[in-house]
């Protein structure tokens, strides 16, 4: 295993870095409240760091996710990224390639994804879709909108061929309630590309929640090393130094998990089972590292006008994005127990 970035991997993370830093301030964010930073969205295209996640490869993606983490930058970088960016350039048609990618390397279109699938969208002969999905991250800003049916199967649908309504979830990611009604929609990629997408979603969200879970401890640790109770700062007390130590372990979990995925994923080796043990790890460790974030603060973790609370926010929902830690553990265990994970394995890199 080889987790050194390359130069230009190194180049886009420093890069990413220097635009979150500056642009996703605590100020931006409150003005933003539950919406998206149209700014720093555009910024990001115009620096190409959306098109750089295709050409880095999805190290390179969990590498820039992680740097948005850290500041809770209100974008669907990630979004856009593997519902669009990747889930194209992998599993689409010449002609698809063609159409939708300069967009989307631009930051020009937003795309999203109505995933997993959990039955409640049905496809017709024709291409058509019906059902609804109670809940997408970033649907209000979407474009296009990647939808998984009932028998795995990906479908590309323009947002405005839908009916869309807000709903707000636990961290502000502009989401909303996605109808269909026999909807337009064109078939993305065959047999095994619904599998494919949601791994490579899996390890990208994962190096999201290293990258909250970063943010959330740096925080705490700065905090607790200023903050003095009975003349001496909290972070000299055993406690919160091994409340600090337990979560700062956790982080680098969720981190290595997801960086030997997304390593394998490009190396082109079987990377499904690596993809749920860092999903597993994004959901598990990562509700106790934000969890601790809040504790270390005090009462002052709970003060919405102090920004470690962004940070639980989305600790919690990535939390159960995607399929919480025991429903992650479930589908492991099965694979493992039936004897699949050889077979099922992805060969090729998305």
């Amino acid at each position: 295993m080889e987790f050194t970035p390359t130069e230009e991997q190194e180049a886009a993370r420093d890069l990413a870095a220097h635009i979150f830093a500056d642009l996703s301030t605590h100020e931006r964010l409150t003005a933003a409240g539950t919406g998206t930073d149209a700014g720093l969205w555009k910024a990001l295209g115009a620096a190409g760091l959306v098109a750089a996640a295709e050409e880095t490869g999805l190290l390179g993606l969990v590498l820039l996710l992680e740097e948005q983490g850290r500041t809770t930058a209100q974008v669907p970088f990630a979004a856009t990224c593997v519902y669009g960016l990747l889930a194209v350039a992998a599993h689409g048609t010449a002609e698809q390639r063609g159409r939708l990618l300069p967009a989307l390397r631009e930051g020009a279109a937003v795309a999203t994804g109505a995933v997993p699938a959990r039955g409640g969208v049905r496809a017709d002969a024709h291409g058509m879709l019906s059902g609804s999905v109670p809940f997408v991250p970033w649907l209000r800003d979407a474009t296009l909108v990647l939808v998984a049916d009932q028998d795995l199967g990906l479908w590309l649908v323009r947002v405005a061929d839908a009916r869309t309504e807000p709903v707000e979830s636990t961290a502000p990611w502009s989401g909303g309630r996605l109808t269909l009604s026999g909807t337009p929609a064109e078939a993305l990629g065959g047999p095994g590309a619904y599998q494919q997408v949601l791994a490579v979603a899996r390890i990208a969200f994962a190096g999201l929640q290293a990258g909250v879970c970063a943010g959330s401890l740096a925080r705490a640790v700065s905090y607790t090393s200023e903050r003095e109770q009975f003349g001496r700062p909290l972070s000299t007390n055993q406690g919160v130094l091994l409340r600090a130590a337990d979560a700062y372990m956790d982080t680098e979990a969720i981190r290595v998990t997801a960086y030997e995925a997304a390593w394998r994923h490009d190396e082109g080796l079987p990377f499904v089972t690596h993809a749920l043990t860092a999903a597993w790890w994004a959901s598990e460790a990562g509700k106790r590292v934000v969890h601790a974030g809040q504790h270390l603060h005090g009462g002052l973790g709970s003060d919405l006008e102090y920004p470690v609370h962004r940070h639980f926010l989305w600790g919690r929902q990535l939390d159960a994005y995607l399929g919480c830690g025991s429903e992650v553990l479930d589908e492991l265990g099965t694979l493992l127990v039936d004897g699949c994970a050889g077979t099922a394995e992805m060969e090729e890199p998305v």
